[in-house]
């Protein structure tokens, strides 16, 4: 005989027909139902030792020792630290054979607790029925067995209560670009994979194959298809070209430049083409500029020159200058720049004097001092604006006039999405600096800026449950990742995590705990029931209380209470008629019965009646009373001339008084009544008498009672 305890959406199963070997019990419970019991977590410990029966050896579980490592056969997976069940001093493996494991059920100490035992020894087998299938979570999922239910953890890239929904990735819509692709789940959903081809004399940039990830993002950016170029012709160096264009192929013309001479090879081709392959067809031809006479640099001045085709050549140009950014004033006593003359120097703002502030010109026509020039004025070199952690979420972008960082420069801060700028958007190097070491430094405008992460708005714990966050870069901003649970009893609606987005909003919808529900209760049929509910109509913490009316008991529990699993702590009881004694039909008489509530029960009428010939001695109506006894005793039926000597003899004096008269059909009405009456009223004086017990009411008694 199988036996079977139901927990929601899967069943334990045992067995009261004999114990098993340890390896026998795993057969029996593979053969007619899952395997032998895992159990998950001390819920469940403390389910099956209420539930199941004690017996002296205990029950099997499906864990063994495998390889030295106490493992869960039916999962193959080891038995982790937390999950341990063991009584004191167990697993000791005393004779070092003791491989596999029993649970103790209702045990006097330590019940619930397991002990390693041989596996020869023989116990009952504790099976379970699993209440995942292969159909489960899509089979796009692991199917993680719960006490009640189960649930699904699903593989990347799938989501919803079953795995049933596919990320979807953005449709990809390239332009001038030959896509195909393949969608095995939903077109550019998870693990759509898409292939990209360039016509002739294009070719790709970026990758030939994009796949959705789990992220909801492609693995790559969408490809494009660019022209083939060729590479930059050197020539027709110092020539005009003229170029046309298709998809940036191009055609060139050698052209002469006026103040060049042009020297080709035989044949050489006045135009070119680019190919698909990126070469250019035919072969090159080149100019010479035709040259200057060199210049030389002025005194006190400088010369700078930029030179198209070579030193001093058709196309140079040269600027003369005297020192950049400075001011020269000089005294001549003989002349300009003569003998005697005087020269002091001076930088503009911004702008700090290298070399000798002053120069004289010597009788040897050369000047004291060295060589002057003025240089921007330095600032401190700038970095992008960072948080610390971690560093580096901003950007710099900047543009130096005289140099990097120096006076003049300007330089704009920006920040990462997600990010915030706190601080100046730019900042520019001035001339404010003081002088040190006869060198003037330059400060910078504003104050250094940062990185701020954008902020989402707090979250708080769900009435009856609990929050759990993690704060990467500040509390509940950008990153932050909150996780939800509920106390026991309770169950989450909603979104179980929440990530704070760059646009400083929550993911995920908003979340609560329900009590967790029981099935509703009727009221018996006959009674009534009185319930609280503290977290609403029939959930967790309800309590009910069952009561009858007059002439019904309760069968089953006076209670039930809806626990933390959504089921009640016993069955819904009934109200039942109270029964009174079976009565049978009298000799020489019938019974005819009407019953309300069942035979023989509260408010049940019995009627009886005698054949002709005889008289009935009793009421004629008994019923049903709440006490479980009749209204009186059952009547008998008696003979005529019987019943007349009775009635003589209950009347005593009263029957010699009238001896000589006649007794009529009207006088045996008067005595039959008369005799009714007087039993009545015995029943009444004497209810717990029974009908012709000896000595329990006299007719001396009873007269002296009437």
């Amino acid at each position: 005989m199988v036996l079977w305890v139901e927990v929601g959406a899967w069943t334990y199963h045992y067995s009261d027909q004999g114990d098993y070997m340890w390896e026998q019990a795993r057969n029996y419970c593979q053969t007619f139902f899952t395997d032998l019991v895992a159990i998950q977590n001390k819920l469940e410990i403390e389910y099956l030792n209420r539930t199941l029966p004690f017996h002296a050896r205990y029950y099997w579980i499906g864990i063994r020792k495998l390889g030295g490592t106490w493992t869960w056969v039916g999962t193959r997976k080891a038995l982790t630290k937390e999950a341990e069940n063991w009584a004191v001093g167990e697993p000791n493996n005393r004779r070092s054979n003791q491989d596999c494991v029993e649970m103790y059920i209702k045990r006097p100490r330590e019940s619930g607790k397991w002990n390693d035992e041989p596996c020869s020894r023989r116990k009952k087998a504790l099976c379970y029925r699993a209440s995942c299938q292969p159909f489960s979570c899509s089979q796009h999922g692991e199917c993680v067995e719960t006490i009640g239910s189960y649930r699904c953890e699903c593989y990347p890239g799938f989501h919803g209560p079953e795995c049933e929904d596919v990320v979807q990735c953005a449709k990809l819509e390239p332009k001038g670009v030959h896509m195909n692709c393949s969608h095995p789940y939903k077109d550019f959903g998870y693990n759509s994979t898409c292939f990209f081809e360039c016509q002739e004399g294009f070719k790709r940039q970026g990758a030939a194959m994009l796949q959705c990830l789990p992220s909801q993002q492609w693995s790559a950016n969408t490809p494009m298809c660019t022209a083939v170029l060729c590479p930059l012709l050197a020539g027709p160096k110092r020539g005009w070209v003229n170029w046309s264009h298709t998809y940036t192929q191009g055609m060139f013309t050698n052209r002469y430049l006026w103040g060049f001479s042009i020297t080709c090879p035989v044949l050489s081709p006045e135009s070119r083409e680019c190919t698909a392959t990126g070469t250019w067809t035919g072969n090159a031809a080149h100019c010479e500029a035709i040259t200057c006479p060199v210049l030389s640099i002025p005194d006190w001045g400088e010369l700078n020159c930029s030179h198209l085709h070579g030193h001093f050549s058709f196309g140079s140009t040269c600027a003369f200058s005297c020192p950049d950014w400075g001011e020269l004033n000089c005294s001549h006593l003989h002349g300009d720049f003569s003998f005697g003359s005087t020269c002091t120097f001076s930088c503009q703002t911004g702008f700090a004097l290298v070399g000798s502030d002053s120069r004289k010109c010597t009788a040897t026509g050369t000047w004291t001092g060295d060589a002057t020039r003025c240089e921007a004025i330095a600032c401190s070199v700038l970095s992008a604006p960072d948080q610390g952690e971690p560093p580096e979420q901003g950007e710099l972008n900047c543009s130096h006039l005289h140099g990097n960082f120096t006076f003049g420069s300007t330089c704009a801060f920006s920040c990462q999405r997600g990010f915030v700028l706190m601080g100046a958007e730019s900042r520019e190097c001035t001339a404010m600096g003081t002088d040190c070491e006869c060198m003037a430094t330059g400060v910078w405008t504003g104050d250094t800026p940062r990185c701020e992460a954008v902020a989402c708005p707090v979250l708080s714990a769900p009435d009856r449950g609990e929050l759990n966050c993690s704060h990467p870069h500040r509390d509940f901003g950008f990153g932050s990742t909150c996780a939800f649970s509920c106390q026991t009893g309770f169950a989450l609606v909603g979104s179980d995590s929440h990530k704070c987005t760059a646009t400083g909003t929550w993911t995920g919808d908003a979340t609560r705990c329900e009590a967790i529900k029981c099935s509703a209760l009727t009221t018996p049929k006959m009674g009534q029931a009185a319930c609280s509910h503290p977290y609403g109509d029939f959930t967790f913490g309800s309590t009910c209380a069952f009561s009858c009316q007059m002439g019904f008991v309760l069968m089953g529990p006076e209670s039930i209470e809806c626990t933390a699993m959504g089921t009640w702590t016993g069955d819904t009881p009934q109200c039942k008629a109270i029964s009174c004694p079976v009565l049978d039909p009298p000799s020489r008489g019938q019974l005819s019965c009407s019953h309300v509530h069942g035979n023989f029960t509260y408010n049940s009428t019995c009627t009886f009646s005698c054949e002709e010939g005889f008289v009935r001695m009793g009421a004629e109506v008994l019923w049903c009373e709440a006490t479980g006894n009749w209204t009186s005793h059952p009547p008998v039926c008696a003979e005529d001339g019987a019943f007349l000597k009775e009635v003589l003899a209950y009347s005593s004096g009263t029957a010699l008084a009238v001896a000589g008269v006649v007794l009529s059909g009207g006088l045996i009405a008067l005595l039959v009544k008369r005799l009714s009456e007087r039993e009545e009223k015995k029943r009444l004086l004497n209810p717990t008498s029974d009908l012709g017990s000896p000595g329990t009411f006299t007719n001396a008694a009873y007269d002296a009672n009437l």
